[in-house]
C-alpha cells in the first residue's frame, strides 16, 4: 500500500476481501467498506494529503477526497488489485441533480477534487469515487442525511463503476517535485508558488491568490 509516507502493511484488508474471488469483488468489498466505516471531515483543508498511514496508525478515518479515495487505492492495492488516485477539478454543475457534487458558478478556485479507479482483469480501468457518497451525506441538502437516504443509496450505486464527467482530470502523479522548487508535494491539484524558496499554501485561494474559472464551450 501506497500513500505519501511509502509503503506499510495492511492485514485489515484482507479481512475485508476475505469473500472475494475477483479484482472487481475485492474492490467492490473495499468500497463498501470505504463508505461505511469513513466520513467526510469539513475541518480538513482543501481535499486532504492523502497521508493513509496516519489514518491507518490512528484509526482515524475521517477526511475529504484526497484521503478518503487514497484509502480505497491503498486497501486495494495491498489484496493484489491495481489502483490509482487521479486528480482533477470540477468544471460543471451535477447533471445528476446532486448540489454537492458539482459547481454553483463560474468560479472553479475550490473545486479540486480527486476520484480513483482500480483495474480488473478482462476489463480494465473501473472508476469509483466513495469520498463522493461521503460528501452527498454530510452536504447534500438538507445536509447530515442518513446512510440509507435515497439520495445516499443512489449515489453509492452510481459511484462504483462511473463518475459523473463535469470534472476534468489532471494526472495521476505522486510526490511531485517541480521545476526549481525545493520541495515535494504529494500531488499536483493545485496552483503551485514559492517566493523566497518558501513555497506558498496551495490548499488556501484567499491567501496564496489565484482564480480558476470554467465555462463552457459553445463551439
Amino acid at each position: 500500500m501506497y500513500g505519501i509516507f511509502g509503503e506499510v502493511n495492511i492485514p485489515p484488508a484482507q479481512d475485508i476481501t476475505r469473500h472475494a474471488r475477483t479484482d472487481i469483488e475485492k474492490a467492490h468489498a473495499i468500497y463498501e467498506w470505504v463508505v461505511d466505516n469513513t466520513f467526510r471531515d469539513p475541518k480538513v483543508k482543501g481535499c486532504g494529503w492523502g497521508d493513509i498511514s496516519t489514518m491507518l496508525e490512528t484509526r482515524y478515518f475521517g477526511g475529504k477526497c484526497g484521503d478518503l479515495n487514497a484509502l480505497f487505492v491503498g486497501l486495494a492495492r495491498s489484496v493484489g488489485v491495481a489502483a490509482r488516485d487521479i486528480y482533477g477539478v470540477r468544471v460543471a454543475p451535477s447533471q445528476w441533480g446532486y448540489k454537492s457534487l458539482g459547481l454553483g458558478s463560474t468560479n472553479a478556485s475550490k473545486g479540486q477534487h480527486c476520484r480513483a479507479e482500480f483495474f480488473a482483469q478482462g476489463i480494465g480501468w473501473v472508476p469509483v469515487d466513495p469520498a463522493d457518497v461521503r460528501k452527498v451525506v454530510l452536504e447534500e441538502p438538507p445536509g447530515n442525511l442518513q446512510i440509507n437516504d435515497p439520495k445516499v443509496v443512489e449515489t453509492r450505486r452510481k459511484l462504483f463503476g462511473a463518475w459523473e464527467m463535469n470534472w476534468l482530470a489532471y494526472n495521476t502523479a505522486h510526490d511531485v517535485v517541480l521545476p526549481n522548487s525545493r520541495t515535494k508535494i504529494a500531488y499536483l491539484m493545485y496552483p503551485n508558488g514559492e517566493t523566497g524558496g518558501k513555497a506558498l499554501d496551495q490548499l488556501n485561494p484567499d491567501t496564496f491568490k489565484y482564480t480558476i474559472t470554467a465555462r463552457q464551450s459553445k463551439t
